[in-house]
């Protein structure tokens, strides 16, 4: 069954891209989405450190792999050119928009294995963005290239398990600057420490770097060259740490669910000593960094999303026609359809939402549609969830245990209003934008 979809021109596109949209549906129904069964298999009796080993990589990972490079369907999240000097066999066939390629992530958001067989799952996405717009050439040839092509995985560390990381002002890690002099030759050095947890992808034996923010500390410096650190978000900075100098304490379960082998880890960095090839963008950038990862990254989860949405209503129209209870058919009894009529009005709106978010920021910039990007990020979550909480209630007993996809969506979704922050602090923003364009237009009236 497929879900049909509004007529809205936010969802129109070249034929070129249809004819990639057309080609990726193809791909999850053919490939994607029968493999699910036999990656789960994989995995099934791995326990330990055994769930984060090499070994553990399903193989049929890399066959998906294969498979769309063929198609054409790699990298297909990249915003612009890449640097001449990055080979053309991973660069897309065709350069997307934002909301040309957020209606190709409901596509790939059906299963879960499509965002990595294209090498566009996240952190990896929004790392590779990082180092595309700020890296430096050596970086993006040490870093990079490699994530390109899919033979590393990278991860990004932010949020921390001492202090509120839903404000980012709070992060204790420390990056403490020291210069010396070495034989009459100026050198400068970093020396990185603090804790670090919810680390998407730092259990993955195939991540090789971490971006990690931290808050810059100029305490070993003379005291007459140290910069004046007033702005609270001018205090950070973003560094690049290749993953055998960080500490993993333990890996973290997300309502049970460990999502072996890539998973999500609390580590240590401790004493960690780096150089000025390790810093992004310069000292004190950590916040414009952060802050050009997540819009763009916004699209692609709430697109994905609606994708993962879309396939478990499709399952609670399934289930709906097929069982009985009282003499009819589920789709029969009242609340029922109250729920079927719910969830496609909470699909419909979480869909256009992001492509008018998606819109936005192709057309004003990212900046400029910060009200929009914290609009999406809460509410459309909150649809999804809405609808997969009612197939998982269509299904019964069904659709809590390991025989449907809908219980890890279910823990998934919930997940997602707490990842890249809360609800509460998206809320909060959208709702001070709003006050603001009423007292400056009232103003403007008197």
């Amino acid at each position: 069954m497929s879900l049909p979809t509004s007529s809205s021109p936010l969802e129109e596109l070249s034929p070129n891209v249809q004819e990639l949209k057309t080609k990726l549906e193809k791909f999850v129904r053919d490939h994607c989405l029968p493999a699910e069964q036999a990656y789960e298999k994989h995995m099934e009796f791995r326990t330990g450190k055994d769930r984060w080993s090499m070994d553990a990589i399903p193989p049929i990972m890399e066959h998906l792999k294969q498979e769309a490079k063929c198609l054409g369907l790699w990298n297909l999240f990249l915003p612009h050119p890449l640097p001449d000097f990055i080979p053309n066999d991973v660069k897309p066939l065709q350069y997307l928009s934002n909301r040309e390629y957020g209606i190709l992530c409901e596509v790939m958001g059906r299963s879960f294995l499509c965002p990595e067989a294209c090498n566009c799952s996240a952190p990896d996405t929004g790392n590779m963005e990082v180092l595309l717009k700020h890296g430096s050439e050596a970086q993006q040839r040490l870093y990079l290239e490699p994530l390109l092509r899919g033979t590393i995985r990278s991860a990004f560390l932010m949020t921390e398990p001492d202090v509120a990381s839903s404000d980012a002002t709070n992060i204790e890690t420390e990056l403490t600057k020291k210069v010396m002099f070495v034989n009459g030759r100026k050198v400068v050095r970093y020396i990185l420490n603090g804790k670090k947890w919810w680390s998407t992808g730092a259990m993955d034996p195939r991540c090789k770097v971490a971006l990690v923010l931290a808050k810059m500390d100029y305490s070993q410096m003379p005291e007459q060259k140290r910069p004046n650190q007033s702005a609270i978000h001018g205090a950070h900075t973003v560094v690049l740490v290749p993953m055998e100098k960080v500490h993993l304490v333990r890996a973290l379960t997300v309502f049970g669910y460990d999502d072996a082998p890539h998973g999500h880890a609390e580590v240590r960095l401790d004493n960690i000593e780096l150089d000025e090839s390790c810093i992004i963008l310069g000292e004190g950038k950590g916040f414009e960094i952060a802050q050009s990862r997540l819009g763009p990254g916004r699209i692609h989860h709430c697109m994905r999303a609606v994708g993962l949405a879309a396939r478990c209503y499709e399952l609670m129209i399934e289930r709906s026609t097929s069982r009985e209870t009282f003499g009819k058919r589920l789709w029969q009894h009242g609340g029922c359809q109250e729920m079927i009529a719910d969830s496609r009005a909470d699909l419909e709106c979480a869909r256009l939402l992001t492509l008018s978010c998606a819109s936005a920021i192709d057309n004003l910039g990212a900046h400029k549609a910060r009200d929009q990007i914290a609009l999406i990020k809460y509410a459309v979550p909150e649809l999804a969830f809405r609808v997969i909480d009612r197939a998982v209630q269509v299904h019964g007993g069904a659709g809590v245990c390991q025989d449907f996809p809908l219980a890890r969506a279910l823990a998934g979704m919930r997940t997602l209003r707490i990842a890249d922050g809360p609800d509460a602090v998206h809320k909060r923003t959208v709702a001070r934008m709003e006050v603001r364009k009423a007292l400056k237009a009232s103003r403007s009236r008197l």
